[in-house]
Protein backbone atom coordinates (compact mmCIF):
# COMPACT_ATOMS: atom_id res chain seq x y z
CA UNK A 1 0.00 0.00 0.00
CA UNK A 2 1.50 3.66 -0.72
CA UNK A 3 1.81 6.15 2.25
CA UNK A 4 -1.03 8.04 3.24
CA UNK A 5 -1.56 11.05 1.34
CA UNK A 6 -2.89 12.16 5.19
CA UNK A 7 -1.56 11.99 8.30
CA UNK A 8 -2.58 12.70 11.74
CA UNK A 9 0.74 15.18 11.85
CA UNK A 10 -0.28 16.65 8.81
CA UNK A 11 -4.19 16.66 9.89
CA UNK A 12 -3.06 18.41 13.08
CA UNK A 13 -1.48 21.22 11.08
CA UNK A 14 -4.95 21.38 8.99
CA UNK A 15 -7.50 22.25 11.92
CA UNK A 16 -10.62 22.50 10.21
CA UNK A 17 -13.26 19.19 10.88
CA UNK A 18 -14.89 20.21 7.48
CA UNK A 19 -11.39 20.39 5.22
CA UNK A 20 -9.98 17.30 7.02
CA UNK A 21 -13.21 15.32 6.20
CA UNK A 22 -13.04 16.09 2.73
CA UNK A 23 -9.86 15.44 1.87
CA UNK A 24 -9.32 11.91 4.27
CA UNK A 25 -12.52 10.45 2.15
CA UNK A 26 -12.12 12.25 -1.06
CA UNK A 27 -7.98 11.72 -1.18
CA UNK A 28 -7.81 8.07 -0.55
CA UNK A 29 -11.22 6.38 -0.28
CA UNK A 30 -13.12 8.29 -3.55
CA UNK A 31 -14.09 5.67 -6.43
CA UNK A 32 -13.80 2.44 -3.88
CA UNK A 33 -16.57 2.41 -2.37
CA UNK A 34 -19.85 3.26 -4.67
CA UNK A 35 -22.98 1.94 -2.49
CA UNK A 36 -25.66 0.14 -5.23
CA UNK A 37 -28.32 0.30 -2.93
CA UNK A 38 -31.33 2.66 -3.07
CA UNK A 39 -33.18 4.11 -0.29
CA UNK A 40 -37.29 4.36 0.11
CA UNK A 41 -38.94 7.35 0.67
CA UNK A 42 -41.83 8.25 2.92
CA UNK A 43 -41.67 11.60 4.11
CA UNK A 44 -40.99 14.61 2.59
CA UNK A 45 -38.34 16.90 4.18
CA UNK A 46 -36.90 19.51 2.05
CA UNK A 47 -35.76 20.55 -1.67
CA UNK A 48 -32.67 20.60 -2.92
CA UNK A 49 -31.38 22.21 -5.80
CA UNK A 50 -30.59 19.81 -8.94
CA UNK A 51 -27.00 18.53 -9.76
CA UNK A 52 -26.57 18.00 -13.61
CA UNK A 53 -26.05 13.87 -14.39
CA UNK A 54 -27.86 13.17 -11.19
CA UNK A 55 -31.73 10.71 -11.45
CA UNK A 56 -34.78 12.91 -12.45
CA UNK A 57 -36.78 10.55 -10.22
CA UNK A 58 -37.42 12.58 -7.87
CA UNK A 59 -37.49 16.44 -9.84
CA UNK A 60 -40.08 19.00 -9.04
CA UNK A 61 -41.52 19.23 -12.39
CA UNK A 62 -44.46 22.38 -10.46
CA UNK A 63 -41.50 24.19 -8.70
CA UNK A 64 -39.68 23.83 -12.34
CA UNK A 65 -43.10 25.09 -14.25
CA UNK A 66 -43.28 28.25 -11.91
CA UNK A 67 -39.19 29.08 -11.19
CA UNK A 68 -37.59 27.61 -14.56
CA UNK A 69 -35.39 25.77 -11.97
CA UNK A 70 -34.64 22.50 -11.25
CA UNK A 71 -35.67 21.15 -8.13
CA UNK A 72 -35.49 17.34 -5.83
CA UNK A 73 -37.45 16.38 -2.98
CA UNK A 74 -35.91 14.77 -0.29
CA UNK A 75 -37.60 12.57 1.95
CA UNK A 76 -36.42 11.72 5.21
CA UNK A 77 -36.21 7.87 4.89
CA UNK A 78 -34.03 8.47 1.51
CA UNK A 79 -31.00 6.54 3.06
CA UNK A 80 -29.44 3.36 2.94
CA UNK A 81 -28.57 2.82 6.68
CA UNK A 82 -28.84 4.59 9.99
CA UNK A 83 -25.85 5.06 12.01
CA UNK A 84 -25.17 6.66 15.05
CA UNK A 85 -21.50 7.94 16.05
CA UNK A 86 -20.73 7.66 19.90
CA UNK A 87 -17.81 9.79 20.89
CA UNK A 88 -16.20 9.54 23.95
CA UNK A 89 -15.14 12.81 25.52
CA UNK A 90 -14.01 11.52 29.08
CA UNK A 91 -10.92 13.21 30.90
CA UNK A 92 -8.53 10.10 29.53
CA UNK A 93 -9.26 11.21 26.20
CA UNK A 94 -7.45 14.23 26.05
CA UNK A 95 -4.23 12.48 26.63
CA UNK A 96 -1.20 12.84 24.17
CA UNK A 97 2.07 11.25 24.32
CA UNK A 98 3.74 13.36 22.20
CA UNK A 99 3.05 16.90 21.02
CA UNK A 100 3.20 16.08 17.49
CA UNK A 101 0.12 13.65 17.73
CA UNK A 102 -3.45 14.48 18.40
CA UNK A 103 -4.69 14.10 21.52
CA UNK A 104 -7.07 10.89 21.21
CA UNK A 105 -10.17 12.73 21.48
CA UNK A 106 -9.26 15.08 18.27
CA UNK A 107 -8.10 11.98 16.38
CA UNK A 108 -11.67 10.87 17.07
CA UNK A 109 -12.97 14.04 16.31
CA UNK A 110 -11.05 14.06 12.79
CA UNK A 111 -12.14 9.93 12.29
CA UNK A 112 -16.07 10.78 13.63
CA UNK A 113 -16.01 14.08 11.00
CA UNK A 114 -14.22 11.73 8.08
CA UNK A 115 -17.15 9.01 8.70
CA UNK A 116 -20.29 11.23 8.83
CA UNK A 117 -18.53 12.98 5.54
CA UNK A 118 -18.55 9.62 3.72
CA UNK A 119 -21.76 8.09 5.34
CA UNK A 120 -23.89 11.50 3.74
CA UNK A 121 -22.01 10.94 0.69
CA UNK A 122 -23.46 7.25 0.19
CA UNK A 123 -27.24 8.90 1.25
CA UNK A 124 -26.91 7.49 4.93
CA UNK A 125 -28.87 8.59 8.14
CA UNK A 126 -26.41 10.32 10.37
CA UNK A 127 -26.37 11.05 14.06
CA UNK A 128 -24.18 11.74 17.10
CA UNK A 129 -23.64 11.37 20.58
CA UNK A 130 -21.02 12.59 22.66
CA UNK A 131 -20.71 11.22 26.04
CA UNK A 132 -18.44 10.66 29.50
CA UNK A 133 -20.09 9.27 32.36
CA UNK A 134 -23.28 10.13 31.08
CA UNK A 135 -24.50 11.15 27.28
CA UNK A 136 -23.48 15.00 26.96
CA UNK A 137 -24.88 15.74 23.23
CA UNK A 138 -27.19 14.37 20.95
CA UNK A 139 -27.76 15.31 17.15
CA UNK A 140 -30.68 12.85 16.24
CA UNK A 141 -30.09 10.71 12.77
CA UNK A 142 -30.78 12.74 9.71
CA UNK A 143 -29.55 12.18 5.73
CA UNK A 144 -30.34 15.59 4.81
CA UNK A 145 -27.21 17.86 3.61
CA UNK A 146 -27.17 20.33 6.30
CA UNK A 147 -26.98 17.34 8.87
CA UNK A 148 -22.89 17.69 8.12
CA UNK A 149 -22.88 21.18 9.47
CA UNK A 150 -25.00 19.81 12.75
CA UNK A 151 -22.31 17.10 13.28
CA UNK A 152 -19.13 18.83 12.72
CA UNK A 153 -20.63 22.03 14.86
CA UNK A 154 -20.57 19.73 17.86
CA UNK A 155 -17.42 18.18 16.84
CA UNK A 156 -15.49 21.23 16.86
CA UNK A 157 -16.08 22.15 20.50
CA UNK A 158 -16.03 18.76 22.21
CA UNK A 159 -16.10 19.35 25.94
CA UNK A 160 -13.16 19.07 28.29
CA UNK A 161 -14.98 15.63 30.04
CA UNK A 162 -14.62 14.46 33.70
CA UNK A 163 -14.63 10.41 34.19
CA UNK A 164 -15.87 7.28 32.49
CA UNK A 165 -19.22 4.83 32.93
CA UNK A 166 -19.25 3.34 29.78
CA UNK A 167 -21.12 0.73 29.98
CA UNK A 168 -24.42 2.99 31.64
CA UNK A 169 -24.01 5.33 28.86
CA UNK A 170 -24.14 2.18 26.23
CA UNK A 171 -27.28 1.37 28.03
CA UNK A 172 -29.29 4.91 27.81
CA UNK A 173 -28.11 5.19 24.04
CA UNK A 174 -29.58 2.04 22.78
CA UNK A 175 -32.82 2.31 24.64
CA UNK A 176 -33.36 5.11 22.49
CA UNK A 177 -32.04 3.63 19.16
CA UNK A 178 -35.64 2.07 18.32
CA UNK A 179 -34.76 1.46 14.90
CA UNK A 180 -31.72 -1.15 13.81
CA UNK A 181 -28.89 0.08 12.37
CA UNK A 182 -25.17 0.90 12.75
CA UNK A 183 -23.90 2.07 15.67
CA UNK A 184 -20.09 3.03 15.56
CA UNK A 185 -17.97 3.77 19.14
CA UNK A 186 -15.33 5.56 19.25
CA UNK A 187 -13.34 5.38 22.61
CA UNK A 188 -10.11 4.49 24.13
CA UNK A 189 -12.52 1.86 26.11
CA UNK A 190 -10.90 2.66 29.46
CA UNK A 191 -13.39 1.34 31.61
CA UNK A 192 -14.16 -2.10 33.52
CA UNK A 193 -14.22 -4.37 30.44
CA UNK A 194 -17.74 -6.49 31.45
CA UNK A 195 -19.98 -2.83 32.07
CA UNK A 196 -18.33 -2.23 28.48
CA UNK A 197 -19.41 -5.75 26.75
CA UNK A 198 -22.65 -5.82 28.45
CA UNK A 199 -23.42 -2.32 27.10
CA UNK A 200 -22.52 -3.66 23.51
CA UNK A 201 -24.22 -6.84 23.75
CA UNK A 202 -27.45 -4.54 24.47
CA UNK A 203 -26.58 -3.17 21.26
CA UNK A 204 -26.32 -6.61 19.32
CA UNK A 205 -29.41 -7.38 20.99
CA UNK A 206 -31.41 -4.85 19.67
CA UNK A 207 -30.22 -6.02 16.33
CA UNK A 208 -27.70 -2.93 15.63
CA UNK A 209 -24.53 -3.64 13.69
CA UNK A 210 -21.63 -2.32 15.91
CA UNK A 211 -18.05 -1.38 15.16
CA UNK A 212 -16.11 -0.32 17.94
CA UNK A 213 -12.73 2.05 17.17
CA UNK A 214 -10.57 1.46 20.53
CA UNK A 215 -8.44 4.15 19.97
CA UNK A 216 -4.58 4.51 21.77
CA UNK A 217 -1.43 6.43 22.40
CA UNK A 218 1.66 4.49 21.72
CA UNK A 219 2.60 5.35 24.93
CA UNK A 220 0.05 3.80 26.37
CA UNK A 221 0.96 0.54 24.73
CA UNK A 222 4.98 0.61 25.17
CA UNK A 223 5.24 3.07 28.37
CA UNK A 224 8.19 4.09 26.62
CA UNK A 225 9.24 7.01 28.59
CA UNK A 226 13.13 7.51 30.03
CA UNK A 227 14.26 8.02 34.14
CA UNK A 228 11.67 9.23 36.75
CA UNK A 229 8.64 10.21 35.42
CA UNK A 230 5.88 12.02 37.49
CA UNK A 231 2.11 10.90 36.17
CA UNK A 232 -1.36 11.94 36.97
CA UNK A 233 -4.76 10.21 36.60
CA UNK A 234 -6.65 11.71 34.48
CA UNK A 235 -9.85 11.01 35.45
CA UNK A 236 -9.00 11.78 39.81
CA UNK A 237 -7.75 14.91 39.55
CA UNK A 238 -4.74 15.67 42.38
CA UNK A 239 -4.06 11.70 42.44
CA UNK A 240 -0.24 11.77 41.28
CA UNK A 241 2.43 8.75 41.01
CA UNK A 242 6.03 9.25 40.60
CA UNK A 243 8.14 6.13 39.37
CA UNK A 244 11.01 4.97 37.25
CA UNK A 245 8.82 2.96 34.47
CA UNK A 246 11.75 0.83 33.88
CA UNK A 247 10.70 -0.53 36.91
CA UNK A 248 7.32 -1.40 36.42
CA UNK A 249 7.15 -1.94 32.24
CA UNK A 250 7.09 -5.45 31.95
CA UNK A 251 3.82 -5.83 34.78
CA UNK A 252 2.18 -2.96 33.01
CA UNK A 253 2.51 -4.88 29.43
CA UNK A 254 0.94 -8.17 31.04
CA UNK A 255 -1.73 -6.24 32.46
CA UNK A 256 -2.44 -4.01 29.11
CA UNK A 257 -2.59 -7.60 27.17
CA UNK A 258 -4.94 -9.16 29.37
CA UNK A 259 -6.88 -6.21 29.59
CA UNK A 260 -6.91 -5.71 25.32
CA UNK A 261 -7.42 -10.08 25.07
CA UNK A 262 -10.35 -10.17 27.05
CA UNK A 263 -11.75 -6.97 24.85
CA UNK A 264 -11.24 -8.78 22.00
CA UNK A 265 -12.37 -12.41 23.03
CA UNK A 266 -15.76 -10.44 23.90
CA UNK A 267 -16.20 -8.82 21.11
CA UNK A 268 -15.41 -11.47 18.64
CA UNK A 269 -18.33 -13.78 20.85
CA UNK A 270 -20.71 -10.96 20.26
CA UNK A 271 -20.14 -9.92 16.90
CA UNK A 272 -19.06 -6.96 17.22
CA UNK A 273 -15.71 -5.40 15.10
CA UNK A 274 -13.09 -4.13 17.63
CA UNK A 275 -10.83 -1.87 15.30
CA UNK A 276 -7.79 -0.98 17.23
CA UNK A 277 -5.89 2.35 16.05
CA UNK A 278 -3.27 4.49 17.95
CA UNK A 279 -3.23 8.14 17.42
CA UNK A 280 0.05 7.63 14.87
CA UNK A 281 -1.73 5.63 12.49
CA UNK A 282 -3.25 6.85 9.04
CA UNK A 283 -7.16 7.88 9.54
CA UNK A 284 -7.91 5.55 6.47
CA UNK A 285 -7.75 2.56 9.00
CA UNK A 286 -10.88 3.77 10.37
CA UNK A 287 -12.63 4.08 6.88
CA UNK A 288 -11.37 0.79 5.93
CA UNK A 289 -13.05 -0.56 8.95
CA UNK A 290 -16.53 0.80 8.10
CA UNK A 291 -15.99 -0.21 4.46
CA UNK A 292 -15.54 -3.95 5.65
CA UNK A 293 -18.36 -3.79 8.04
CA UNK A 294 -20.87 -2.55 5.12
CA UNK A 295 -19.86 -4.79 2.79
CA UNK A 296 -20.85 -7.73 5.38
CA UNK A 297 -23.49 -5.96 5.72
CA UNK A 298 -25.13 -6.41 2.52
Amino acid sequence: MSAPLLTPDLIGKLGRLDLVARLVVEGFLTGLHKSPFHGFSSEFAEYRQYIAGEPVNNLDWRVYAKTDRHYLKVFTEETNLRATLLVDCSASMDYTGDPARPAKKAYAAYLAAALTYLLLRQNDAVGLVTFDEAPLAMVPARSMRRQLFQVLKVLDDLPRGTGTRLGPVLHRVAERLQRRGLVLVLSDLMDDPQAILGGLKHFRHMGHEVVVFQILDPRELDLDFAGEVEFEALEQPGRRVRLEPAHVRGEYRGRLDAWRGELRRECRRQLVDLVEITTDAPFERGLGAYLRKRRRMY
